[in-house]
């Protein structure tokens, strides 16, 4: 499984800019926290325009936390656009500008979690860390348990069994790490597997059991339209326009239930996303943000 799986990586993957030889452990760091919960082709135009513009942490900690968030658009989930600005400043404050290679340095930056903390050690560094996302879990689940779905969340033995799988050499393991988690987003999906392409077709365990359908589960679908995350996107688009403070009339515009719209943006204000100048002015964070927030 290890040799196979990473042999179809390397003349199957898909050419990603974090994944070229030239790509910096800052690259990955920023690619890694783009690509939480949000597809590559919505990240890709972003993360060119960001890596452009600020291709060192040392970059993005001289601009404003407010140029971050512009940056980020219509991303989603613009705290991440935070916390990388964050952590561009605290890699520059504590590491002179580079980004640290140890696992439990990076777990101390602001906004990294130890998926990302475990897969900047693999994919920057080279390291033979054990990096489990939802795909990795559906590849493990049916390869090696037989099920068609693996969990809700990661659980300890989905990183145990990846550890336990992971070639000896760091850089095989961080080969391999990257060729289950491609096969899981490209091959192994959750709808609809090519199996008849797949590298580890023959040695599935779930295909060998004649790929068995567990009991249809309801996913409920996350609305959109009319949520706070909707009139939030529309405060932020409003705040990301202005070259600098914004009257409270405009705000209240872009919402007709003053309800929602209040509680949308006081939780923007909580989140450090927007600052309160006054009772009738609001603005992108023009400073930096201070590393204890987080």
């Amino acid at each position: 499984m290890q040799s196979t799986l990473i042999r179809w990586y390397d003349s199957h993957a898909r050419d990603l800019p974090w994944r070229r030889d030239d790509a910096t452990p800052w690259a990955v760091l920023v690619s890694e926290i783009m690509l939480q919960q949000t597809p590559v082709n919505r990240v890709l135009p972003v993360y060119i325009a960001w890596m452009q513009r600020w291709p060192i942490p040392a970059a993005l900690a001289a601009d404003t936390a407010a140029d971050a968030i512009r940056a980020w658009a219509r991303l989603g989930y613009p705290r991440r656009a935070l916390r990388l600005h964050a952590c561009a400043v605290a890699i520059v404050t504590a590491h002179g500008g580079e980004v640290p290679s140890e696992v439990t340095e990076l777990l101390a930056l602001p906004g990294i979690g130890s998926y990302t903390a475990h897969a900047v050690g693999a994919f920057a560094f080279g390291q033979r860390q054990p990096v489990v996302d939802v795909n990795v879990r559906r590849v493990l689940a049916r390869a090696i348990a037989g099920i068609g779905e693996p969990g809700p969340a990661t659980s300890a033995a989905d990183i145990a069994l990846m550890a336990e799988l992971l070639p000896d050499t760091p850089h095989e393991a961080a080969r391999f790490a990257a060729a289950v988690m491609e096969c899981g987003a490209t091959i192994c999906t959750a709808r609809n597997p090519a199996c008849e392409v797949c590298p580890i077709a023959g040695s599935c365990a779930w295909r060998a059991a004649g790929s068995p359908q567990q009991a249809a589960q309801k996913k409920r679908t996350q609305r959109y339209e009319g949520t706070d995350r909707q009139v939030r996107g529309r405060l932020l688009a409003v705040l990301r326009d202005a070259s600098g403070a914004v009257p409270k009339s405009a705000l209240d515009a872009v919402w007709r239930l003053d309800e929602q719209r209040e509680r949308a943006l006081a939780g923007l204000v909580d989140d450090g996303l927007v600052h309160k100048l006054s009772d009738t002015e609001y603005a992108l964070p023009g400073a930096v943000i201070a590393l204890e927030a987080w």
